[in-house]
């Protein structure tokens, strides 16, 4: 059983951070219970209302729950705990299973995959020069018929992906948990990572692990546990904005070749997105992102990203929902525009909409080293490089007032290392992460975040972390040839 106490110490943060945590700590941890009689009972289930004496008419808040001090039952004891389970989560756990470690894999929806299953993403980028797990995705989905290959970019069907997802992980002996959040973390005197507490229908467990990933995209575990982070723009403290997406049936490549760059040959992004705001315009309708983009999948299925959800911030429940809540009305209004509008779209339906919004951004956790933006003006050469990045800068603006497009910021990118390191957090020993919270700049993470280089960034990080469960290290005391070695031997008995 681990005893529940105080959240860790609050983290650096940017402005914006520091607004959202405030409002978090309006909830009074202070106020908990802490009788040994409700420690030695656990959870009762019921708690009180109470009033802070000499509040009353002042504008303060008088009510807060007192939560009774509970017993959080310890479920697991892992090699190896993974907390979230998109691109960079599953080759996290693939890597640290194929590695001997015992490895658990927790994610809060219902389906692995993250953004690109529950997100409907059905389009990666930045593939063509990666090898190891996403090179086997890749290989794996077209022998399934299931995806389609454009330079280097692939369009794929969700359901076959989030099959796949799932049987590479039990194929792999990983232990999933799906339905489960990630609701604080434990650590020890000396400052290393002990337990993640979960909320789900099992109520709150703990997960004990000799090593820990955070891929929660946002950091949700590396903020809990007390690592400093920051986030959105350093100058206007706002991150990108969030795009909810859509799957359509009911068009052909012959009608809407006009729209989609993928269906005629050595056409540029701009003129098919320009082509399809036109077609929007036209019938009476402006989307909130300035540039709508139509992927092709295969024959009658294409996914449509024509929304832009500005000022939200991930790491807030109520923001979450609104942007939710606008982005399916806005591509239901869009899409009946389209058809009643005839022509090529007069059949087109939307048949699926995202059970979790596209979230560009979120905490970029302090890692042992920084992405920055002069290295992607470099191209930064590492010894430790998980991955070389080949997309450029991809700001999407945070201002719905100026141009709703996209921005490289004036930064011209070459091929650019993210290293090891910057996946190692700086503040929190036995904890690494994987994906877009690792430890970069604004401008850096608009390159590195998406999902091609997510996945090595996993694969590295799960062989790390079952190196240093196995060999009773931390994550920064291993040396690169170390891991290096272990995963290049995943490539090649696989």
């Amino acid at each position: 059983m681990i005893a529940e106490g105080k959240k860790a110490a609050a983290s650096r943060c940017s402005p914006r951070g520091q607004e959202l945590r405030s409002m978090a700590q309006r909830f009074d941890r202070r106020r908990f219970f802490q009788t040994s009689t409700a420690a030695a009972v656990g959870l009762s289930g019921v708690g009180t209302l109470t009033t802070r004496a000499g509040e009353a008419g002042r504008g303060a808040d008088t009510n807060v729950v007192a939560e009774p001090a509970r017993q959080v039952p310890v479920v697991e004891e892992a090699d190896v705990v993974v907390c979230g389970a998109g691109p960079a989560g599953v080759a996290a756990a693939l890597a640290s299973a194929r590695s001997g470690a015992a490895t658990r894999l927790i994610e809060a929806n219902g389906c692995l995959g993250g953004v690109w299953t529950a997100g409907l993403l059905s389009w990666i980028l930045d593939t063509s020069n990666k090898t190891g797990l996403m090179r086997e995705m890749l290989v794996r989905l077209e022998q399934r018929g299931a995806s389609h290959v454009f330079g280097g970019s692939v369009g794929y069907d969700v359901e076959e992906m989030k099959l796949l997802l799932e049987e590479m992980c039990l194929e792999a002996g990983v232990r999933i948990r799906l339905h489960t959040r990630v609701s604080a973390a434990v650590r020890s005197p000396a400052g290393r990572l002990e337990a993640v507490l979960t909320d789900s229908k099992s109520g709150r467990e703990a997960f004990r692990a000799k090593a820990f990933i955070d891929c929660t995209g946002d950091g949700d575990l590396a903020a809990q546990a007390g690592c400093g982070y920051d986030y959105g723009d350093p100058q206007t403290g706002q991150a990108q904005p969030m795009s909810f997406i859509c799957l359509l049936s009911g068009i052909e490549p012959e009608g809407v070749a006009p729209f989609v760059r993928e269906l005629i040959e050595g056409t540029d992004w701009s003129v098919t997105k320009d082509n399809l705001r036109k077609a929007m315009n036209d019938v009476g309708v402006d989307p909130s992102y300035a540039k709508p983009t139509l992927f092709y999948i295969r024959r009658g299925l294409f996914c449509l990203m024509a929304n832009h959800e500005y000022g939200v911030a991930g790491t807030n429940a109520d923001e979450l929902t609104a942007a939710s809540l606008r982005g399916r009305a806005e591509v239901h209004r869009l899409i009946n525009a389209l058809r009643a509008g005839g022509g090529p779209w007069k059949d087109v339906r939307i048949i699926a909409t995202p059970e979790h919004i596209g979230v560009r951004e979120g905490r970029r956790i302090h890692g042992r080293y920084t992405v920055t933006t002069q290295d992607l003006i470099d191209g930064a050469v590492h010894e430790d490089a998980v991955c070389q990045v080949r997309f450029g800068v991809d700001v999407h603006s945070t201002d719905p007032t100026k141009t709703k497009g996209i921005a490289s910021k004036g930064v011209r990118a070459k091929p650019y290392d993210v290293p090891y390191r910057a996946l190692v957090a700086k503040d929190v020993e036995g904890l690494l992460m994987a994906g877009r919270n690792i430890s970069g700049d604004f401008i850096a993470h608009s390159s590195y975040r998406v999902t091609g280089d997510s996945v090595p960034m996993g694969e590295a990080a799960g062989v790390a972390a079952a190196l240093a469960a196995k060999s009773g290290r931390l994550p920064h005391e291993l040396p690169w040839a170390e891991i290096r070695e272990q995963r290049d031997s995943l490539v090649s008995n696989g």
